[in-house]
């Protein structure tokens, strides 16, 4: 089995490939998966690697950064179901990825979101000009539904990272303890929203450049 080193090996192998060929201009690479799936882990280790050898440089930027705030979900009467599809602003998102790919400011700030107190921090990362490659994980990037399936024309290259069912319900529950929730607050979350928000995830993104099974965890 595949460890998580060598998933980000072939990834960032194959996003310097494409930033030779498009000469130097920046190179926009998405790694999607369910929530729990290991994308995060694995789009950490890539900008590792990218950024190890000197050769080129990358940053990360993570789609999560576009959830909408828990006021506005309370309006829509979606906060129970936060990180769903229609829980994100997917035309920030989008417009965000354009401007990055574009790269003609000298920085861009870029929204990041804080687990810990569940809310994106605006501004809570700088990527300057000089970035070659930025490599943005998340959910939805491949997403066929729209608004959100225009944003995968956008990336030179994509991934999507797979994981079963038994393993992803697994992965999920663990990611929830530590939050001070009861197992049976644990077990909702997991089962009304995060469960079938990742096998939707799964059954429903586009087919993209590479697939990847990660061992570790998101």
């Amino acid at each position: 089995m595949s460890t998580i080193a060598d998933n980000a090996r072939e990834i960032a192998a194959r996003a310097r490939q494409r930033f030779g060929q498009k000469k130097g201009r920046r190179v926009m690479v998405a790694i999607a998966g369910a929530p729990g799936s290991g994308k995060s882990t694995i789009a950490e280790e890539v900008v590792s690697q990218l950024n190890g050898k000197g050769d080129v440089s990358a940053a990360l930027f993570p789609m999560d950064g576009y959830h909408y705030d828990d006021a506005v979900l309370e309006q829509m009467g979606r906060r129970p179901f936060k990180g769903a599809i229609d829980t994100f602003d997917a035309h920030g998102l989008r417009h965000m990825l354009e401007r990055l790919k574009a790269n003609r400011d000298d920085v861009i700030a870029v929204p990041v979101f804080d687990r810990a107190i569940e809310i994106a921090r605006a501004g809570g990362r700088l990527i300057p000009q000089s970035v070659d490659i930025i490599v943005c994980e998340g959910n939805y990037l491949l997403s066929r539904q729209a608004p959100w399936d225009r944003l995968k024309p956008i990336f030179d290259f994509t991934v999507f990272v797979d994981v079963d069912e038994a393993d992803l319900r697994a992965r999920l529950q663990e990611r929830w303890h530590g939050f001070g929730l009861s197992a049976a607050e644990i077990t909702r979350k997991v089962e009304e929203n995060d469960l079938p928000n990742g096998l939707s995830i799964i059954s429903t993104s586009a087919e993209p450049d590479l697939r990847v099974k990660n061992p570790g965890s998101n």
